[in-house]
């Protein structure tokens, strides 16, 4: 079965021979060893490159621990690199190769060398690339699933597939699984077996029965205001224990950093500017949310927000909670203040687009609540209330455009003009 990821792909293309490190980054199991060892590497195939030209190392393969020290991996690509053609060297979870930083700096300094690397950890923030790297990494970020590449890899109809992807998420490995009880085993062990045992392992997390309750309030609460002072008030008041904010905000930043959990920033729309706290956490993966919660809580106008959220990112857009205020005067001539929340603003370059997940809007009233905060911010971006019912996009008086979430995820042309 091949997987369609054109996506990155393409971001991978533009990005060769272009003198910089591509570093492919994203959560575990989201399909970056395919994408290079199979889709790039059958493109270069195709293309002419020989296979003698591809040099690939899978770090966390076993039989490649000698490769793990910096020296016998300098000697093994060199000793591969045997003409002045051009060498693709691919390194998979490079983080496992010891002082990784002087081996990919090193390698660019061999002109016929292009070189591709993943990592699945908080080395490989954007920040950390190019600081280790010395200003010579790319990153490419990847994602699961899209619902529009799940629908093109499964045997399903649109409905059907829509079903499985609301609750098992787009991890592509879940495509391997034939009924429920399997693609619940299988989500509820790479949770427990590989992400927060890698956090337990890098970060030396003592008790991880804290880390465990921070997850499953997290994923009980998805897309809800929080931060770690209102955590630990949680924690106390209902878990009856005392953990301090200062650990709660360690653990979440080490949530985000493995790529398991995104921080989404509240933003004055008006006033241009971020709000520190109180933010919103969203999971990489619908799917390992509600395996977390043993799918008991699959309430769908939280994992549609989630699924929105992880498409917006999935395009290329920085996501953020917009506020925006409106003044208005009582009649007694006093000023009065309403603040209301945009669920998104998305930001892509010079792109901008202003998005309600709204799940439903069976009353006028309930129509007016959604649009009241769009009608509020007064600028010229599009703005776009995404709904569970299937309709095609629909725009009223006011210009906001009403569409359902399947027309949304799978027509990037709705977030055009």
């Amino acid at each position: 079965m091949e997987i369609k990821r054109d996506v990155y792909l393409q971001k991978l293309l533009r990005r060769e021979k272009n003198g910089l490190i591509k570093v492919v980054t994203g959560l575990r199991r989201c399909g970056k060893s395919y994408l290079l060892f199979t889709l790039f590497h059958d493109h270069l195939l195709k293309r002419g490159v020989g296979e003698d030209h591809i040099i690939e190392v899978a770090l966390d393969d076993r039989s490649n621990k000698p490769l793990r020290d910096p020296d016998n991996m300098l000697s093994y690509i060199k000793g591969r690199m045997r003409d002045e053609k051009t060498y693709y060297v691919i390194l998979d979870e490079v983080q496992m190769l010891n002082e990784f930083e002087d081996v990919l700096n090193s390698l660019m300094h061999l002109r016929n060398a292009d070189i591709y690397v993943t990592g699945s950890n908080s080395r490989f923030l954007s920040s950390d690339v190019i600081t280790e790297f010395r200003g010579r990494g790319d990153e490419i970020r990847m994602h699961p699933l899209s619902f529009r590449e799940y629908l093109s890899a499964c045997n399903s109809s649109e409905d059907e597939a829509w079903d499985d992807y609301f609750v098992y998420g787009g991890l592509p490995l879940i495509l391997s699984r034939s009924s429920p009880e399997e693609k619940a085993e299988y989500l509820s062990g790479l949770f427990q077996k590989v992400y927060l045992s890698d956090i337990v392992e890098r970060h030396g997390i003592r008790h991880q029965e804290e880390l465990d309750e921070l997850v499953n309030i997290l994923a009980s609460s998805v897309g809800s205001l929080t931060n770690s002072v209102k955590l630990a008030n949680t924690f106390k008041s209902v878990k009856k224990r005392n953990i301090s904010s200062v650990t709660l905000r360690k653990y979440t930043d080490y949530l985000t950093d493995a790529f398991l959990l995104s921080r989404s920033l509240r933003y004055d729309i008006k006033g241009k500017k971020y709000i520190a706290t109180p933010a919103k956490y969203y999971f990489e993966d619908v799917g390992l949310r509600n395996a977390r919660l043993n799918f008991r809580q699959i309430e769908e106008n939280h994992i549609m927000e989630n699924i929105l959220y992880n498409e917006l990112r999935i395009r290329g857009f920085n996501v953020d909670v917009g506020i925006v205020e409106k003044f208005g005067k009582t009649e007694q001539g006093k000023t009065t203040k309403k603040q209301f929340e945009v669920d998104f603003v998305a930001n892509k370059g010079s792109e901008k687009y202003y998005i309600q997940s709204a799940f439903s809007m069976p009353t006028e009233e309930k129509r007016q609540q959604e649009e009241r905060p769009l009608n509020a911010i007064g600028d010229s971006f599009k703005k776009i209330i995404v709904v569970r019912e299937n309709i095609k996009p629909r725009r009223n008086e006011t210009g906001i455009v009403t569409v359902g979430i399947r027309n949304f995820l799978l027509d990037e042309s709705i977030l055009v003009g």
